[in-house]
């Protein structure tokens, strides 16, 4: 029996899931890592001045990972180099990655010397409200984290090879053994060391940890390329389409980073703690990010990439995919909104309420959380719609509407950290909040660009209202039952206290969800149920 077109794209979507599904799982495993990591750094550091001064460090060997990273690499190498692979051009495509591997190493090893070099330049520029011993470790510790970033820009090219074969969940679950390496330094010397050397300690496992991470992929990488040719050369046109990619992309992420400097720069002026706290925050702002936006963003960019046909045919194949994705992410981000502006303090105390961070903490780093959740749904949606753009060659778009985003999110930010806090009578402290909830109405402008631009180019896509307003109704709905739940356990130990109030506010939203009919909910049941049926 032939089968039809809409067979196929049925087809193409539920494997389009499934891998989304696996990038989901990597990624919850490698977040669930991060988030003991941060528990066992809350416990040992709290909102010190070490603290302050590790958070700070770390962003700046980030910079280069994230330059040259995931997401870059992402956008610029899968495309092309997944592509080849859809037309059965195997040869050209090992050629394509040993090329990368090559110019990627070689730009990197000079940028980490450069960087190790300059550090004390570099904190200067960032961390401007940094002094004495605390200024001198944040220099101490991003010398020594530089060399670990660019072992992650390595790794993130193994990813990038890895998703293109369809090798979803190893490449999200080798940062499990970066956290790992860093849990252990801590685990191991936090009891014998003060903070300042317990700081360098764990820089040094986070490199470690770094090396690890390569080294739990490179086997399988190694094996889908029959081996790896390395090639410092800028010759063959997939090599420079690929490096053509990588610029406005690379400029995008730039930009995007300086937006997050300005932000660190600006918490290195209040007072002691706001780093660190805005730290913790992000932590937990980024895992529904990640886990949703991005694995449903990870498994649809090699899909759209090697969409193949006349024009028409394939919008509409980017329509099909980019709406089911849009959907599956808001039935997840939606609730997480809801979590962490009812729950918030539920969520961060059962992660951090341990050893030096307080009650007190709690709250502060509760409240800076509330204000990111501003623009956690459109931050979400965005990655889809950037990848979308990546799959059709164009880098360019994002990178324009990346900057419009950085220049309301730098204005907005200033005045929400710096004059307003103090003309509304708020403690000078909570302009970190100010901070991330400019962030998010940035990203909402970016947003709204990307939709329109590209609904311009392949036809209407976007979220109905009907489906927005069901899954708002079944949010807050679980989140009120949910929170009358915590008034009564409030003065119990925070983990039993937060299984106790997240699981019954999951399991109602998920009914909820279901009695108002919404396919992508009853989706999820059924592949649950298939699981562990096969189980």
């Amino acid at each position: 029996m032939a089968v039809t077109d809409s067979e196929k794209s049925a087809a193409r979507l539920g494997a389009s899931r499934r891998h989304a599904v696996s990038v989901a799982a990597g990624i919850f495993l490698s977040r669930i890592a991060g988030l003991i990591r941060e528990r066992v750094f809350a416990h040992y550091f709290g909102n010190s001045d070490a603290a302050d001064a590790f958070k700070a460090a770390f962003r700046i060997p980030n910079f280069l990972q994230t330059l040259f990273g995931e997401g870059v690499l992402s956008a610029s190498f899968i495309p092309v180099y997944a592509g080849l692979l859809a037309r059965k051009d195997d040869e050209e495509a090992r050629r394509t990655a040993g090329a990368v591997a090559g110019l990627l190493a070689l730009t990197v090893s000079i940028i980490v010397l450069i960087g190790v070099l300059a550090t004390p330049y570099l904190i200067d520029a960032i961390a401007p409200g940094f002094s004495g011993p605390k200024r001198q470790l944040t220099i101490q510790l991003v010398r020594i984290l530089f060399p670990g970033a660019g072992l992650l820009v390595c790794s993130a090219w193994c990813l990038g090879v890895l998703n293109s074969h369809r090798h979803f969940f190893l490449s999200y679950t080798a940062p499990v053994v970066w956290n790992a390496a860093m849990i252990a330094s801590m685990w191991g010397w936090g009891g014998r060391y003060a903070q300042f050397p317990l700081a360098e300690i764990l820089a040094a496992g986070s490199v470690v940890g770094s090396a690890l991470q390569v080294a739990v992929q490179l086997p399988v990488v190694l094996k889908l390329l029959h081996g790896l040719r390395l090639a410092f050369s800028y010759q063959g046109e997939h090599v420079r389409e690929v490096v053509r990619n990588f610029i406005p992309v690379f400029i995008g992420r730039g930009v995007v980073q300086i937006s997050a400097y300005v932000d660190a720069l600006l918490a290195s002026l209040l007072p002691t703690g706001a780093v660190a706290a805005l730290a913790y925050a992000q932590i937990l702002f980024t895992l529904p990010v990640s886990l949703f936006g991005m694995s449903v963003s990870a498994a649809e960019l090699p899909h759209m990439s090697g969409a193949l046909g006349a024009e028409e045919e394939v919008a509409r194949t980017l329509r099909a995919r980019l709406d089911s994705g849009l959907r599956q992410i808001a039935l997840f981000v939606v609730p997480s909104v809801a979590a962490f502006l009812v729950l918030g303090d539920v969520i961060v105390a059962a992660i951090y309420r341990t050893g030096r961070f307080t009650q007190d903490d709690v709250i502060y780093v509760w409240g800076i959380l509330a204000g990111a959740t501003v623009g956690l749904l459109s931050q979400t949606l965005g990655r889809l719609y950037s990848s979308t753009y990546y799959a059709l060659h164009d880098t360019r778009t994002p990178l324009r509407y990346a900057i419009v985003r950085v220049l309301l999110t730098t204005g907005l930010g200033y005045l929400c950290a710096i004059p307003l806090p103090p003309m509304i009578g708020v403690g000078a402290r909570w302009g970190v909040a100010g901070l991330t909830i400019s962030a998010g109405v940035a990203s909402w402008v970016e947003f709204t660009l990307l939709r329109r631009t590209m609904n311009r180019r392949i036809g209407h896509t976007g979220l109905p209202g009907i489906y927005l307003v069901k899954l708002w109704i079944a949010a807050l709905g679980a989140a009120a039952v949910a929170w009358e739940i915590h008034r009564l356990l409030r003065h119990h130990r925070p983990i039993p206290v937060a299984v106790l109030v997240l699981v019954p506010y999951g399991v109602l939203y998920f009914a909820a969800a279901m009695a108002l009919k919404l396919p992508e909910a009853r989706s999820l049941l059924g592949r649950a149920k298939k699981m562990l049926g096969g189980a």
